[in-house]
């Protein structure tokens, strides 16, 4: 059983894997046995992150730098990773911000960078690597969503919407795609203690709120991302696509 999740001789692309969850991501993919392409925007910051990774495998790690916002740097940022490294055969779409504002007070430049980097991001990223994947008749395709894909909260309706997006541009790669041989799939986190939401973590109340409305009684670990990843990007999903799999502990199952 443990073959179908063994990803040795496979190259995995991770977008915004330089830190926070999409380092614990790539880091997981490569214990799997993947060679990794770790991207973000900051070479000395990939680099120790290609240190960090290698440290706990023996596989080969790659970096690269592009905009995932521009669909020409995007072009020329792929082609580089398979003329140097190989044939991307996953693609985790990570890359992602988080603007916090009343709706009735949100700007205009924020709704376009979120829309620009949690979903364009995935479409031009998705689109260029897809193009490989359907000329060999394989892949996978992970899109990182949230409980924000199906919840709302005050103050994230622009965030909510990216994910929301994300949810059903995974559905419409799967309808395209599936034909081809390549699975697409989405994996959405409930509320993880990161870098990022350290702040979040911090408040009192709010962590209150969120260990008393997820069943699982905690906040979520980066680590406990890992498996599904790893079962979404491997041959043990290979009749699963189009699906969207909360990693949440439990929290969009009840009310």
């Amino acid at each position: 059983m443990t073959d179908l999740f063994d990803l040795t001789g496979r190259t995995a692309l991770v977008t915004g894997s330089s830190r926070g969850i999409g380092l614990t991501l790539a880091r997981g993919l490569a214990t799997a046995g993947a060679r990794v392409v770790l991207h973000g925007r900051d070479q000395a910051t990939l680099d120790a992150a290609r240190e960090d990774v290698l440290a706990s495998s023996d596989v080969e790690v790659f970096t690269a730098t592009f905009d995932v916002t521009d669909r020409d740097a995007v072009d020329s940022g792929v082609t580089r990773i398979e003329s140097e490294f190989g044939d991307i055969d996953i693609l985790v779409n990570n890359a992602g911000i988080q603007r916090r504002a009343p709706f009735t007070e949100f700007a205009v430049d924020d709704w376009n960078d979120l829309i620009a980097t949690n979903l364009s991001s995935a479409f031009f990223v998705g689109q260029r690597v897809a193009r490989g994947m359907v000329r060999r008749g394989s892949g996978k395709i992970v899109n990182i969503g949230s409980v924000q894909s199906q919840l709302g909260r005050p103050g994230i309706a622009a965030y909510a919407a990216t994910k929301g997006g994300i949810a059903m541009l995974t559905k419409g790669m799967c309808a395209d795609l599936g034909p081809s041989g390549v699975q697409v799939n989405a994996l959405a986190p409930g509320y993880f203690a990161t870098e990022l939401t350290k702040a979040l973590v911090d408040d009192a109340v709010f962590s209150e709120w969120v260990r008393t409305r997820t069943p699982a009684g905690r906040w979520g670990d980066t680590q406990d991302l890992v498996g599904t990843l790893v079962f979404l990007s491997s041959r043990a999903s290979d009749f699963v696509n189009g699906q969207i799999v909360y990693v949440d502990g439990g929290m969009t199952a009840v009310v």
